[in-house]
């Protein structure tokens, strides 16, 4: 997040130039012949469109105008195409204020989820606000030994080999959390959380790289998806996360009496069959001791 450092005007200006530059001339009914040195749409072509003068335009991917109008905002957002949550985005980007730093917070899982997590027979976990895995039941770490607690959801989908094998469309599902951290960390970008793991994604992914330039945001909230488990084949889940405090506890569900909720059972059975022969008998949860979930190795 390094780019985004000097200010909220550095990035509402690189907020619209990434967005600029994935808007082609033809879906802005532009011409599309000549030789054109960027991608997407010049400065220039954005301001005419927009109804603003090129120079105030340039100010503003500059960060030297930090206080656009709303009327700008919504015109920028027009010629841009930005959908509800990008339109958002943009003008929260504008709105921001300087601020005092944040007290760092560690996040806490209420002792109640505990007991919730351990009578659900479905995949269930805890997730923070950067996709850290703060406690899952056995049913969670069955579907995938990565939904163990001290895990990075997203670090595990972008270097873990067997991770990245488990999703059956990985671009997608990276595209999806990526946009979604952008969108979690808002103007909390002096958070230690979000800065030590971008700067360690930044460094150690080029897939996190590339989507990153792009500033995507969206919402992963709801939604279906389809996982290669290794032992009982493909799985159809539905997936719902609900907000509990400062936390997230995501639930993944088959259709009743589908074949993927047969293959759920047959894998709730060996889950049970591995704890009782293990001798576990507590839902899996992080060192007390700990701020948060320390990284898995890969």
């Amino acid at each position: 997040m390094r780019d985004e450092e000097p200010g909220d005007g550095h990035r509402l200006g690189s907020y619209l130039r990434a967005r600029r530059e994935l808007v082609s001339p033809a879906q802005v009914g532009l011409p599309t012949g000549g030789r054109r040195r960027v991608p997407g749409l010049r400065r220039e072509e954005v301001a005419l469109l927009a109804g603003i003068s090129p120079d105030y335009y340039l100010r503003l991917e500059r960060g030297r105008d930090k206080n656009p109008s709303p009327q700008v905002l919504e015109s920028l957002a027009r010629v841009l195409q930005l959908d509800d949550i990008e339109r958002t985005y943009l003008l929260d980007l504008a709105a921001a204020r300087p601020r005092a730093p944040r007290r760092k917070r560690s996040e806490h899982v209420p002792a109640r989820v505990y007991e919730l997590l351990a009578h659900l027979q479905i995949p269930a976990f805890v997730e923070g606000r950067a996709f850290d895995v703060l406690a899952s039941n056995p049913m969670a770490v069955a579907l995938s030994p990565r939904l163990r607690p001290g895990q990075n959801r997203l670090r595990s989908l972008l270097l873990d080999p067997e991770e990245q094998a488990f999703h059956q469309d990985w671009t997608k599902a990276t595209a999806d959390f990526i946009a979604t951290l952008r969108t979690t960390i808002g103007d909390d970008i002096d958070n230690p959380r979000f800065v030590e793991l971008v700067g360690e994604l930044a460094l150690s992914s080029q897939r996190f790289r590339t989507l990153w330039a792009r500033h995507d945001v969206r919402s992963l909230d709801g939604g279906t998806t389809t996982v290669h488990h290794p032992v009982v084949g493909e799985l159809r889940l539905h997936r719902d996360k609900l907000p509990i405090g400062d936390v997230i506890l995501v639930v993944y569900y088959p259709d009743k009496d589908s074949d993927s909720d047969e293959k759920l059972r047959l894998l709730a059975a060996l889950a049970h069959t591995e704890t009782a022969a293990a001798g576990q008998t507590r839902v899996g949860q992080p060192d007390a001791s700990s701020d948060r979930p320390t990284r898995s190795k890969s």
